[in-house]
């Protein structure tokens, strides 16, 4: 619903990162459409090697904004998200980079700065679900986090962390080929126990683990078929080849039945309902733990994290607002 305080005693605050976006256009747009819209004048606030947008962030609440515009790329919008927790203000994306991976998924504009500044002020508010996830560390070290996207283990943490910055800077998602070919060569599996809710521990041993707030990657992926930002669960994806053939059998399933077949009514109706096989398997949870043998590393929203050696994830229902066109 639309935010029903009076326009003219409104401020939003801008949260941008430097790098990824011009910063003079930004704030030539954002006063127009502030200013159009009876809004007051705008804050922003910068992001840092040292602070990527949660400190920023809580500096936009302290002073009292209604409204955070994230302008950066999906390690921006996982940040500020992180700050805006629990707080009961709305969230604007101004997509940058080569992800963008929540506004993908609420197919929101991603090339056009006007028309998504022009959301912000002028838009309402889609309430979506968030992962919270309780990382602990080598020694008993715990810390927290959210994400919007997804978490992993596995392929895509080890493809992220094998990724080279400046190639990606300049190459966008093709700097993550070579990634990919050199996770591919990691033979070590994921060996793991864990819960699914209030089920039975169960010992696991898997290449690639995913829990998913929603589904849709560049490039046209449909990861996760069956993920919906805000149904108030998490999808989990648990990623099994048997050698090289089967990594090719998991790109057909993932990049042609879901990401092309899966999309058109006629397509669902061509391959029935999906069903899991030992290579490719999901389920849907409200909460997951697990205690990795070794530490492992993991992503979130596409960014690494680290190494964890357990996790504890759930999903907080309808606890972030982000602005949509009206």
């Amino acid at each position: 619903m639309p935010d029903a305080t009076p326009a003219a005693t409104r401020v939003a605050a801008v949260v941008y990162n430097p790098i990824k976006v011009d910063v003079d256009l930004l704030k030539t747009i954002v006063a127009a459409e502030s200013s159009a819209a009876g809004w007051g004048e705008s804050l922003f606030f910068e992001t840092t090697v040292e602070d990527v947008g949660q400190d920023a962030t809580k500096k936009a609440l302290e002073a009292g904004v209604d409204l955070v515009l994230a302008a950066g790329g999906d390690g921006t919008v996982r940040a500020v998200t992180e700050a805006l927790r629990g707080s009961g203000v709305a969230l604007a994306l101004l997509p940058s980079g080569t992800g963008n991976l929540l506004a993908r998924n609420l197919d929101l504009t991603l090339n056009d700065l006007e028309h998504s500044v022009h959301t912000a002020f002028t838009g309402t508010n889609r309430s979506i679900d968030l992962g919270v996830i309780d990382i602990e560390r080598q020694g008993g070290k715990r810390d927290r986090h959210v994400f919007v996207v997804m978490a992993g283990m596995g392929i895509d943490a080890k493809m992220i962390q094998n990724t080279d910055d400046d190639l990606k800077a300049k190459a966008g998602w093709a700097a993550y080929v070579r990634a990919i070919v050199t996770s591919l060569r990691d033979p070590e599996e994921l060996h793991l126990r864990f819960r699914k809710d209030d089920g039975p521990v169960v010992r696991e041993k898997a290449n690639t683990l995913i829990i998913g707030n929603c589904g849709s990657l560049p490039a046209n992926i449909l990861l996760m078929p069956d993920a919906v930002v805000d149904d108030g669960s998490l999808d989990l994806l648990v990623m099994r080849p048997g050698g090289v053939l089967g990594w090719l059998r998991i790109w057909t399933k993932v990049a042609w039945v879901n990401g092309v077949v899966r999309r058109t009514k006629l397509g669902r109706t061509l391959v029935g309902e999906h069903r899991n096989d030992h290579e490719l398997e999901y389920s849907t949870v409200k909460k997951f733990t697990a205690r990795l043998s070794r530490p492992e590393e993991i992503e979130l929203d596409g960014d690494a994290f680290g190494r964890a050696t357990a996790f504890n994830a759930w999903v907080e229902p309808s606890a972030l607002d982000v602005r949509v066109p009206a």
